[in-house]
């Protein structure tokens, strides 16, 4: 496992932007954002998996960006536009070694998480 320190949420207008930053003190193959908002499920935000697909939700497609720095171990997540509806606890993820998952069982460490909130 790695450890995962996140920082950049907070509170924004509908329509405004926030970037996700997550540091990992350490190597990582698949990365994640994963979002948990008051009685919803957990769902995959946005992902980079280790051969280089990439996944976003439909909800948040053409409005998020997840991107990494590999010589840096931190991923981002640039969030556009942004919705009452994106509130919620956001997680980085990431997995430490190579799985044959592309999904949340592939993450083996996850952050503390940081808390996203668009007011109307």
């Amino acid at each position: 496992q790695v450890q995962l320190v996140e920082s950049g949420g907070g509170l924004v207008q509908a329509g405004g932007s926030l970037r996700l930053s997550c540091a990992a003190s350490g190597r990582t193959f698949d990365v994640g954002w994963i979002r948990q908002a008051p009685g919803l499920e957990r769902e995959i935000v946005a992902a980079i998996w280790w051969n280089g697909d990439y996944t976003y939700a439909d909800s948040v497609k053409g409005r998020f960006t997840i991107s990494r720095d590999n010589a840096k171990n931190t991923v981002y997540l640039q969030m556009n536009s942004l919705k009452p509806e994106d509130t919620a606890v956001y997680y980085c993820a990431a997995a430490s070694i190579r799985r044959p998952y592309y999904s949340e069982k592939a993450f083996d460490s996850w952050g503390q998480g940081t808390q996203v909130t668009v007011s109307s």
